[in-house]
């Protein structure tokens, strides 16, 4: 009596391996093809292809074990850059001594600066740049990479913490490393956001013939960062910590993050495949790098702002600031899903890192509202 259901269902899944068998047979045919090609061919021939290949399998092999190991990565790292650091006065003033007097020959550095100079010494020296490696142009097989689940994650997160850095660089020239805006812009501060508007994706070729690769023109930034911290630490160098100037320097902040939380709205309206939103992963990371780079931004800024923080009775809401920015960090899929809001089974990761985004964009903004008083 079930001889006709049974069969049936056999008949389904039969179907349904036939059919995988030929999409996997209509994958590998170029394959096939090629190596027997390759099979009938002389050695002159198949010396140079075979270094060839062998030189794409070492290229490829690398480039999937460095998007995959994430080194030094660190979510407590702001501590360092806090009002527990050591700084015991505003960047570019004497240095407070046990004693209790200042010492005129040295002065202290900017937390904002040193944490700007060690996030692109974590993009760039301790991890390997990936938007600017040959294969990460090449994609898999002409696919881009951020169209795949996987090996875009770290390059995502990656030019999250640029993002910071650039608008960070920017402000330092600006507004914090000069008085006012009539007086001059501190050379070392100049290279270091020329240097960090270079290209996320240049290499040693260009559309334009040779040129310098990100990395290296990255890191002459980390290095014109250090030598303004170090004019600071020597007393030849300024750094406006007005109020001021933390009021904008938040606003851009919370502007930059504003602008995020909306390219995550778009993405979560323009799709709800769950996990098979491959392009998912890549705003996630993106996003989870800003936040991960303005938690130290921002710890530093505490530091370097601390006389205004306290005139104004800041404390308790920068305070919950950092819990909310430690918090996000917290958020950390192993596959991100971009399902519907609604949904029981597909959850959305974008909602809760654009909830999160909005967290603290509204924590920025009650900051700047106090300190516009």
């Amino acid at each position: 009596m079930l001889d006709p259901i049974v069969n049936f269902f056999t008949r389904v899944f039969q179907a349904i391996g036939k059919g995988i068998g030929l999409v996997i047979a209509w994958i590998c045919w170029p394959f096939v093809a090629a190596s027997r090609w390759y099979a009938q061919r002389g050695w002159i021939i198949k010396g140079p292809i075979g270094i060839i290949l062998l030189g794409l399998v070492a290229l490829y092999g690398y480039f999937f074990w460095v998007t995959q190991s994430w080194n030094n990565f660190n979510t407590d790292y702001s501590a360092a850059y806090g009002t527990a650091s050591g700084r015991n006065s505003a960047p570019g003033t004497p240095t407070a001594t046990a004693a209790g007097t200042n010492n005129a020959n040295s002065c202290t550095p900017s937390a904002i600066t040193a944490a700007t100079a060690d996030l692109i010494d974590y993009n760039v020296n301790q991890n390997p740049w990936i938007s600017s490696m040959v294969v990460s142009k090449m994609g898999l097989f002409g696919l881009e990479w951020r169209r795949t689940p996987f090996f875009d994650n770290q390059a995502a997160f990656q030019l999250g913490i640029n993002q910071v850095l650039r608008r960070t660089t920017t402000e330092l020239v600006d507004t914090l490393g000069r008085v006012r805006g009539t007086s001059q812009i501190d050379q070392n501060l100049q290279d270091a956001r020329t240097a960090m508007s270079w290209s996320e994706t240049a290499w040693y070729i260009g559309w334009r013939g040779p040129t310098r690769p990100s990395p290296s023109v990255y890191r002459e930034g980390m290095q014109k960062l250090r030598a303004f911290n170090d004019s600071l630490a020597s007393c030849n160098a300024t750094f406006d910590a007005r109020a001021d100037n933390l009021m904008q320097f938040i606003d851009r902040i919370a502007g930059d993050i504003g602008s995020t939380s909306d390219i995550l709205r778009q993405r979560i309206e323009a799709s709800d495949a769950g996990w098979f939103d491959t392009r998912a992963d890549d705003r996630f990371w993106f996003a989870y790098g800003q936040l991960y780079a303005y938690s130290g931004i921002l710890a530093g800024a505490r530091s370097d702002f601390a006389s205004v923080i306290a005139e104004r009775n800041l404390s308790a809401l920068w305070t919950r600031l950092e819990q909310q920015l430690r918090a996000s960090l917290n958020v950390q899929p192993w596959i991100i899903s971009n399902g519907n809001e609604s949904s029981a089974f597909f959850p959305s990761h974008l909602a809760t890192m654009g909830f999160n985004l909005l967290q603290v964009r509204s924590n920025l903004v009650e900051l700047r509202q106090v300190l516009d008083r």
